[in-house]
């Protein structure tokens, strides 16, 4: 007869055993809370936050990393429509620029905002309006493609101004003798002027009103005053 001492020891060990694939995590599992916020409701309520609290536009790529990339694009688009939807009746709209989505007032909202904080934002001179519109419109362009097609020389701080703005940027060099610089407009461009592409460019006669609805918008009165860079020209 074996002596009950003896055979505790097995029991334990097999106990220990049988308990181990219980007990520990493989990493695979699903906590209760990742189910909870992938439901449509609480995806809404995520994105919705982090929309209202964002200081840039957020791209779908910063979006899906909000679900650790476990929701999809279908179903964060499908939430923003939502989202969209319910603050259609409000003075705030939930808009997509070049750089991806953001909450913005709308235009009819602006008159007001102003009084509380009244734009600093310059009028752009004559020529830089028509730089940039060559650049908009043409690029990417160089220095010497600017000057001939205005007829007149390109000042420096022009250049300088748009550059400044975060409008206009270099994006590379022309294979010709010397290499001049490329010019090409930037996301900020399309961001500001609340456009998804260069496609959604408007005519080019509109373009110098929509510039000057934007410097007198609430992002341009944060930008620093620019004096007039060719004035008299």
């Amino acid at each position: 007869m074996s002596d009950p001492l003896t055979q505790q020891p097995e029991r334990l060990s097999q106990t220990a055993v049988t308990d181990t694939p219980d007990t520990v995590s493989t990493g695979t599992e699903t906590s209760p809370e990742s189910s909870v916020c992938h439901e449509p409701k609480q995806i809404k309520r995520v994105l919705e936050a982090a929309l209202l609290t964002a200081q840039e536009p957020l791209p779908m790529a910063a979006l899906k990393r909000l679900f650790d990339n476990a929701v999809n694009a279908r179903q964060i688009s499908a939430a923003l429509d939502e989202i969209a939807g319910d603050w259609l009746d409000s003075g705030i709209a939930l808009v997509q620029v070049a750089s991806g989505w953001r909450f913005q007032a709308r235009k009819e909202m602006q008159p007001f905002l102003n009084r509380l904080d009244p734009p600093k934002a310059p009028r752009y001179s004559r020529a830089v309006l028509e730089t940039l519109a060559i650049i908009a419109y043409h690029q990417p362009v160089t220095r010497g493609d600017i000057e001939e097609i205005r007829g007149i020389s390109v000042s420096s701080t022009v250049l300088k101004t748009l550059t400044s703005r975060g409008w206009v940027d270099q994006v590379g060099y022309r294979n010709v003798p010397g290499k001049p610089a490329l010019l090409a407009t930037t996301q900020q461009f399309l961001d500001d002027l609340g456009l998804q592409s260069l496609e959604a460019l408007p005519p080019l006669q509109e373009l110098g009103a929509l510039v000057e609805a934007d410097v007198e918008s609430a992002h341009s009165a944060e930008a620093e005053a620019i004096t007039d860079p060719e004035k008299g020209q």
